[in-house]
């Protein structure tokens, strides 16, 4: 039992990578193997790390080679064109596919993190919706509560399904506290996507994506 998904968001710092790290702990906690991977990263400490890859690598149970886990990484912390455009690099699709495949080889669960929103540009007439058409992977969708956020999900759900791709879920992720009627908002959000709403995640003090891994399902298929 093998699966694997690109999982995108309604903007950037909605809690992407916090979902994603939750979703790999709730598979190892039904006994399954999970990897993640991020195709593109941009952001780096002193180190060359970035933070995205290393909470990503923690969350995995499988171990994975750096041009696997994180196949372009890039030092300023802007839009990911812009970056790849600065280093003269082109975001090569079959590289980051073939990363891909590889983690598919090895774990029974494998999220793929797109970066920013769901048409971020990554160069030249490319994106990241382009991206996930490459990689023919169904998506998970994660909701940022705030105002404005039932919009947002919907437009991205209209591109996925544009895309010729399969919304296989969605995370309704709490990233302001004090969002008046999230319930409602919740709710309106589960009467017109067409996906199954995976969970509802709280604010949680000190942002362990361990803690939120018991709020969240898989994809049905497991």
């Amino acid at each position: 039992m093998r699966h694997a998904y690109f999982l995108t968001g309604t903007d950037t710092e909605i809690g992407k990578t916090f979902v994603t790290c939750a979703l790999l702990y709730r598979a190892r906690r039904l006994g399954l193997t999970a990897a993640g991977i991020k195709p593109v990263a941009a952001g780096t400490d002193a180190a060359g790390r970035n933070e995205d890859v290393e909470c990503i690598r923690a969350a995995s149970d499988v171990k994975l080679a750096e041009d696997v886990i994180n196949p372009y990484c890039f030092a300023p912390a802007i839009a990911p064109h812009l970056a790849a455009a600065e280093a003269g690099v082109r975001i090569d699709f079959a590289r980051i596919a073939a990363a891909c495949a590889s983690a598919r080889q090895r774990a029974n669960l494998v999220i793929v993190e797109g970066v920013g929103g769901f048409c971020v540009p990554l160069g030249g007439d490319r994106d990241s919706a382009d991206l996930a058409v490459a990689l023919a992977l169904p998506v998970i969708l994660v909701v940022g509560l705030r105002l404005g956020c039932i919009n947002h999900a919907l437009l991205t759900a209209e591109a996925i399904a544009a895309r010729g791709l399969t919304l296989a879920g969605w995370v309704a992720n709490r990233i302001d506290p004090d969002m008046a009627r999230a319930e409602d908002n919740i709710t309106a959000l589960r009467e017109r996507l067409a996906a199954p709403l995976l969970g509802s995640v709280p604010r949680i003090t000190g942002g362990q994506p361990a803690e939120a891994a018991s709020y969240l399902d898989l994809p049905p298929g497991f």
